[in-house]
Order: structure tokens, then C-alpha cells, then sequence
């Protein structure tokens, strides 16, 4: 019967009449009321009542989340900063019950299954249903009483845009990670590559974005993402990767590192995760032949460390070459250039994944969508002349 699909149906003033959506009914507010009332065939009262609101609660924590462990790891030790994700999302759990994970039924890759071990009362599945993955994060945390980790694949976070927008807009206070991204992942393929992510969180309004290099950094970006209030992301790799800082290392948002200095530098090399090793093995093989340049690790794409980038431009003359496994589109390369945009003389040439990866070991597809080392050695003498 398509009369009981009539918009508006029952209310006679807008039943099947054009121009009323979205609008308030005004004067035909009280027939419109009347006409349901008569159509309800029980008016009560039906001795329903609220059951008394339980207001005691356990107390909460206030200070900020801290890693009930530092981290325990030895310069060079080869680490995927996944692994450290899992590792340090425990220690916070162990430390303060406020932490809750979830994830997109890949707990085995990001390594959230490490915090659902240790704590599996606080850990949800949300299998893959990642826009749920986000909603049920954000639940979790409107009322101030959790602080929620939901992992995935970065790549599969492109899913739950709309969700992640939302809930910027309504202040919400969720910690988002990504692992396996970029081209690195190898054999996974371009399905699976997150080449977009950088640029879709750097756009989401207050959220701050880590991009941590090594285990110590991601231990420590975990943490600071716990304490921050708002929308975080934070991207892991697949590879593992060598410990770059002493377990003492101190991180704060915004506070980029220079990872190698000298006074004769040339040009400013910046990368994160795999790309930022191989800043630094480009930056070996340069000084081995005459060429000096710095290395710096931003830590956080948003906010960038501005200052630490105009003091390597006072050095270098304001040349940079910005290396990264993400599209060119909106990530270091491009948050790099906003940071000096203000500045006269700089030059930010950008190497970046230009091509849709294939399939195979991960060192191979890096080299051949030319983020290795020996092409940021090209394109240094490139700039240099």
C-alpha cells in the first residue's frame, strides 16, 4: 500500500506535500499532534518508570597516561615501530585503567593483540567494519572515563572518513593508528599500501599527527598521544627498523630531532619512519664523498617544528629534499613547504611514491618507486650542481 510510504503520512497539513522537509510545522504543530495522539492505541499509563541513575562511580586517575615501563631498547636493535606500538599500548594499560583498545580484526599486524593479552577486559573487536571501529572508539570515549586506541591498517581508515570528520566536530577525543603504510609493506600490495593517509589526517581540524622513526619514538608518541585531548594519528611500518634513540630520550609534540649536524652542511634531508633511514644512509654515502648534510626526524607532521626547520635553512641555504613513502600530495613535503612558507629562498624538492606500487619485497618496491637511498644521493647533487 503506497499510502503508508507517503512522507509525512498521517500528518494531514504535510502528507505528500512538497516543500516541508527539514522545516518546523508552525501553526499546524497542534492538529499535527492531535492526529498521533489519536492513532496511539495505548496512552497509559502503563506503570513504566527510569530506574534511579547510579552515580557511583569509581574514581578516575587525572594525571596524564605514563608508560609503566620506559622503553628497552638498544641502539641499532631492529625494531618495526607496530611491534612498539603494541608494546608500549600495554605498558600504558598497565599503568592506568583508563586505556582501552580496539581494532578492525587485524590485531595480529598492528599489534593491538599484545595489549589484548595483557588486558583482554578492556580490548574490543570490531572486526572489519572500520567506520564502526571509529564510532565505537569515539563512544568510548565522550564521557572522559577511557581513553580509546583504535588500530587498523592505515590504508583502511580511508573507510571511516566521514566518522573521523564527525567526530573533530563534536570534540572528540579518540587515539587512531595506522600501520603498514606506504610501499614498504612489499608483498601486501597497493591495496593494502596506505599512500594517502598523511594527507587525509593532516586535514582533520585539531588532530595532531605522529610519524614516529623507531621503537623509542613510537613508545613515546603513544604516550604523548594518550595525554593529548583530541583526535591523534599515529602511523606504524611493517619493516623493522634500526633504534635510532636511547631509551632516555625526551619527545614532545611539535619537537622535531636533527639526527645528523655538522657546520659544512649543504642541504637538509627530511624523512620519517623508513624514509628517515634512508636519509641516513644517503647521508652517509655523501659525507664519505665530500658532501655534508643534515637529517632531520619531524616526529610530528602536524604541528611541524617550524623553528628546527629554519634554523637547518640558516645552515644549508634554505635548500631541503624531503623523502617520503606517501604520495606528494599533502605529506612531509608539503608540511615541510607550509612551515617555511613565510621564508624567501628556500627550495623543498620532494621525493616521493609517484606511481602506484607493484608487489614484492619490500627494500625492492622502495628502490623502485624511488625513495632509496641511492636517489636522494642523486638528487642532492642534483641540487647542489
Amino acid at each position: 500500500n503506497r499510502s503508508s510510504d507517503l512522507k509525512g503520512q498521517g500528518v494531514t497539513a504535510v502528507s505528500d506535500k512538497e516543500n516541508w522537509h527539514g522545516k518546523a510545522l508552525g501553526e499546524h504543530s497542534k492538529g499535527a499532534i492531535e492526529e498521533i495522539k489519536a492513532r496511539i492505541a495505548e496512552l497509559g499509563p502503563h506503570g513504566l518508570n527510569p530506574q534511579p541513575v547510579e552515580d557511583k562511580v569509581p574514581d578516575l586517575p587525572t594525571h596524564p597516561p605514563r608508560l609503566a615501563k620506559p622503553p628497552n631498547y638498544t641502539l641499532g636493535q631492529k625494531v618495526a615501530t607496530r611491534v612498539a606500538y603494541g608494546t608500549a599500548l600495554a605498558s600504558l594499560g598497565e599503568g592506568d585503567r583508563r586505556i582501552v583498545a580496539m581494532d578492525g580484526d587485524t590485531k595480529n599486524s598492528t599489534y593491538s593483540l599484545t595489549f589484548k593479552k595483557a588486558h583482554p577486559d578492556r580490548y574490543v573487536e570490531c572486526f572489519i567494519a572500520e567506520q564502526n571501529l571509529v564510532g565505537v572508539a569515539t563512544g568510548c570515549g565522550c564521557r572522559g572515563r577511557t581513553i580509546p586506541f583504535a588500530s587498523t591498517f592505515a590504508a583502511f581508515f580511508s573507510r571511516a572518513y566521514d566518522q573521523i570528520r564527525m567526530g573533530a566536530i563534536s570534540d572528540a577525543n579518540i587515539k587512531l593508528v595506522g600501520s603498514h603504510a606506504g610501499s614498504s609493506i612489499g608483498e601486501d600490495g597497493p591495496s593494502q599500501m596506505a599512500l594517502e593517509d598523511l594527507c587525509m589526517f593532516r586535514a582533520v581540524h585539531g588532530a595532531v599527527v605522529f610519524y614516529p622513526s623507531d621503537a623509542v619514538s613510537c613508545e613515546r608518541a603513544v604516550e604523548l598521544a594518550a595525554g593529548y585531548k583530541g583526535i591523534t594519528f599515529t602511523r606504524t611500518s611493517r619493516p623493522a627498523t634500526p633504534v635510532l634513540y636511547k631509551n632516555d630520550e625526551p619527545f614532545s609534540i611539535g619537537q622535531g630531532k636533527l639526527i645528523r649536524q655538522s657546520a659544512d652542511d649543504k642541504v637538509t634531508l627530511v624523512g620519517c619512519g623508513v624514509t628517515l633511514h634512508e636519509c641516513v644512509k644517503a647521508a652517509d654515502d655523501l659525507a664519505n664523498g665530500g658532501v655534508h648534510a643534515r637529517v632531520v626526524d619531524p616526529f610530528t607532521l602536524k604541528p611541524m617544528d617550524a623553528k628546527l626547520l629554519n634554523e637547518c635553512a640558516d645552515v644549508t641555504g634554505g635548500r631541503f629534499i624531503t623523502v617520503e613513502d606517501h604520495y606528494p600530495e599533502g605529506g612531509i613535503g608539503d608540511a615541510v613547504a607550509l612551515a617555511l612558507a613565510g621564508r624567501a629562498g628556500v627550495v623543498v624538492h620532494r621525493i616521493a611514491v609517484q606511481k602506484i606500487p607493484g608487489s614484492g619485497p619490500g627494500a625492492v618496491i622502495m628502490d623502485d618507486v624511488g625513495i632509496t637511498a641511492p636517489h636522494i644521493v642523486k638528487a642532492v647533487k642534483q641540487m647542489l650542481g
